[in-house]
C-alpha cells in the first residue's frame, strides 16, 4: 500500500519521540542500516547521549529537542533540520504518554494533559509537516497508535480515545495523501517494555522488548504496508474480538484483563 523501501543509505527520517521506548531503539536500527536519523523529543540530554553512542553513526545524526504539545516549537525543530539535510523523507511520530484510568478516578486536568500529548501533539507535527511533504511530492509519515485504539479497554478511559483518535487519522490521511505518492504509516503496538508500561499491575500478553518492536516497526515501513502491528498473535486476537458482539466483546476482555 506504499512503496518498499529496500536501502537505507540514503533516507533522512525523523523521528518524533525518540528518547526513550520503541523512538530510541527505531532510532538506533535505521542508524545501523545506514539511515540519517533526526532524534527529537523534549530532553535534549537524552538525545544527545543517544545521538554519541555510536561514533561512527555519529554524522548522520541530528538531536532537536522539541515539545509537540507546542506547535512552534515543532516548526523551529523543523526548520533546524531542514538547514542541516535536504530533505526529510520519513517522519515517525512516536511521542506519547499514558496515564491509567477509570471512570471512579476520573481526572479531568490529566484528561486534558493526555489529549495535548498524544492527539493535539500530532496535529502540531502535522502542521508543519504535510505541507513539507507535499512540496516534495514524495516521503512518508508514521504515526504510533495502540491495539488500545482498537476498542474499549478497562484502565484506559482517556489514553484509549486518543489512541483510536489517531487510528482514524492514519486512515484519512491516506486517503488524502497516497495519491500524492506520500506513504501512509499506522502503527499499532501492543504491549512493549517501556517506562510506560512499568506501573501496569495487570496481565500484558506478548510483553516485547523495545528492539523487537523497532525491528517489527521497521520491518513494515520497507515492505510498503500500512498497518503495522505487533506482536500479531496479540494484535490479531484482538482485532477479532472487535467483531464480536458486544455482550461476548466484554465478557472476554473483563476474563483476559482480570478487571
Amino acid at each position: 500500500m506504499n512503496h518498499v523501501i529496500e536501502d537505507w543509505a540514503d533516507q533522512y527520517v525523523w523521528i518524533v519521540g525518540a528518547s526513550t521506548g520503541i523512538g530510541a531503539a527505531t532510532a538506533r536500527l535505521l542508524l545501523d542500516k545506514g539511515a540519517h536519523v533526526a532524534l527529537s523529543a523534549r530532553r535534549q540530554q537524552a538525545l544527545d547521549d543517544l545521538a554519541a553512542a555510536d561514533a561512527q553513526a555519529q554524522p548522520r545524526t541530528l538531536a532537536v529537542a522539541l515539545d509537540v504539545t507546542s506547535h512552534a516549537s515543532v516548526v523551529r525543530a523543523r526548520d533546524e533540520i531542514l538547514a542541516s539535510w535536504p530533505r526529510i523523507d520519513l517522519v515517525l511520530l512516536v511521542a506519547g504518554g499514558y496515564n491509567e484510568m477509570r471512570a471512579d478516578s476520573f481526572d479531568l486536568a490529566q484528561a486534558n494533559q493526555l489529549i495535548d500529548l498524544n492527539l493535539r501533539g500530532v496535529f502540531n507535527c502535522l502542521a508543519p509537516v504535510l505541507p513539507m511533504l507535499i512540496r516534495q511530492g514524495g516521503g512518508g509519515i508514521g504515526i504510533v497508535s495502540s491495539v488500545a485504539g482498537y476498542s474499549g479497554l478497562p484502565k484506559a478511559l482517556v489514553y484509549g480515545p486518543t489512541k483510536a483518535a489517531l487510528i482514524n487519522l492514519a486512515e484519512s490521511l491516506y486517503f488524502d495523501l497516497h495519491p500524492k505518492g506520500i506513504g501512509v504509516y499506522l502503527i499499532n503496538p501492543g504491549f512493549v517494555d517501556t517506562p510506560l508500561t512499568k506501573g501496569n499491575d495487570f496481565p500484558m500478553p506478548g510483553l516485547m522488548q523495545p528492539a523487537d518492536a523497532a525491528r517489527e516497526l521497521v520491518r513494515g515501513v520497507e515492505r510498503g504496508a500500512f498497518h503495522i502491528h505487533f506482536p500479531r498473535k496479540f494484535t490479531n486476537t484482538l482485532r477479532f474480538a472487535r467483531l464480536l458482539p458486544y455482550r461476548m466483546y466484554f465478557w472476554l476482555i473483563a476474563k483476559v484483563t482480570r478487571l
